[in-house]
């Protein structure tokens, strides 16, 4: 575990920041472990065509991913703390890159499919509009790049009274 020294103390002004260190793993291609800052790790790998050997993740698509759980938490937390008795949150992601290098994201569509009980779809609307206005930090940063856009479906799971 690293110490934590003087200098690694938050100062008043400073700016929040996180840290990940990325070790090539040599003996596997094009392979990478990475260990975020909170203690996890992580491996991402390329395709075999550029090396690797296709055992994990590329490190593009983690970054989408990112940005899909990013948004989905933000959009969960928003209905939870609404009072809405949501169940389940999908985000299905679909992106489109530069075809000329830096291979930026262009495009990116997250499609929601929220699961509950009597969520009305204006909370489910407002939710989404929060999380890619004001709090998902992935996906307006990959906005900068990209057309972000999203859309969702909502399955309401009540029962009908019998």
């Amino acid at each position: 575990m690293p110490s934590a020294s003087a200098q690694d103390a938050p100062d008043a002004g400073a700016r929040t920041t996180m840290d990940c260190t990325v070790h090539w793993i040599s003996g596997a291609g094009m392979a990478f472990a990475a260990e975020t800052g909170s203690g996890h790790l992580l491996t991402m790998d390329g395709a075999p065509d550029g090396g690797g050997r296709n055992l994990a993740p590329r490190p593009m698509e983690t970054l989408l991913a990112g940005a899909g759980g990013c948004t989905a938490y933000d959009v969960v937390l928003i209905l939870k703390r609404g009072r809405h008795a949501v169940t389940g949150c999908e985000v299905r992601v679909k992106a489109e890159r530069a075809d000329t290098d830096p291979k930026v994201f262009t495009r990116i569509h997250l499609h929601f499919v929220v699961t509950g009980r009597g969520v009305p779809a204006a909370a489910v609307e407002r939710a989404i509009a929060l999380s890619h206005e004001k709090y998902c930090s992935a996906t307006i940063m990959l906005s900068r790049t990209a057309e972000v856009t999203t859309s969702f479906d909502l399955v309401d799971t009540t029962t009908p009274d019998r």
